[in-house]
Formats: structure tokens, C-alpha cells, sequence
């Protein structure tokens, strides 16, 4: 019984990292489309807009790290109470 409650706590540090990633993804992917759109409607202010799209995705991938390194602390913790 306490195996298969391990296991299931790894499994559950393996999605949190994963989803973590995967929503970072998507949101990157929505902040290049956004900044691709806004360039090409209104080039005069390309700078201003990578620049913000380039904040935001660095904010984004930092809660996607927080998510990978809250997913390894799980699954270490897992793996030395066993």
C-alpha cells in the first residue's frame, strides 16, 4: 500500500512539472502571436512591442520554472521517504 502511494505522489510531481511546462508553452505561443499581429498592424512600433513581448515571456518561463523545480522538490522528497 505505501508503494502505491509513492507512486502516486510521483505521478503527481511528474504532471505538475509537466503542466508547468505546458502551459508556459501555450503562453508563449500566445505572446508571439500577439506581438507578430501588432508588429505587422502597426510596424512604427516594433520595438516597443518585442520588448514587451520579451518581458512577458521571460515572466512566463520563470512560472514554468517555479512549477519544474516545485515538481523535482516533490519528487525528491518522494524518493527519500521511501
Amino acid at each position: 500500500m505505501l508503494s502505491l502511494i509513492l507512486a502516486s505522489a510521483g505521478v503527481g510531481a511528474g504532471i505538475a512539472a509537466g503542466g508547468s511546462v505546458i502551459g508556459a508553452g501555450i503562453g508563449i505561443g500566445q505572446i508571439g502571436n500577439g506581438a507578430g499581429q501588432g508588429i505587422a498592424r502597426q510596424p512604427e512600433a516594433a520595438d516597443v512591442i518585442r520588448g514587451n513581448a520579451l518581458l512577458l515571456a521571460a515572466l512566463v518561463e520563470g512560472v514554468a520554472f517555479f512549477g519544474v523545480v516545485v515538481g523535482l522538490l516533490l519528487s525528491f522528497k518522494v524518493t527519500a521517504g521511501a
